[in-house]
């Protein structure tokens, strides 16, 4: 089946829905679009964020499963912004924008 750019667009909504439905999840786009460190560990992103090490978790797994982010299998895992794809860079540009990502 091919998808028309209608359906592309609705599949785009359904992601931006639910990739930004969480305080958590927008949290960790912010930090990890943030200028500096171009890959956190979870920890770090524990840290930067403020959230307990479950929610990181839970938040990094629908991110990741989304293609925002990316992880990376070193030790220990690490995890990036996915700037490959359009919605990423255009929300990374809408944070640096409007003051969001630091």
């Amino acid at each position: 089946m091919r998808l028309t750019s209608k359906d592309a667009g609705a599949r785009d909504i359904c992601v931006a829905e639910e990739a930004l439905g969480s305080l958590g999840r927008l949290k960790i786009l912010r930090v990890l679009a943030a200028s500096g460190f171009p890959s956190y560990t979870r920890y770090g992103l524990e840290k930067a964020t403020g959230l307990k090490p479950m929610a990181v978790r839970k938040h990094l797994k629908v991110l990741v499963e989304l293609g925002l982010v990316k992880e990376l299998s070193l030790t220990p895992v690490v995890y990036q912004i996915n700037c490959q794809k359009a919605f990423v860079a255009s929300l990374v540009e809408f944070f640096r924008k409007t003051g969001y990502a630091l």
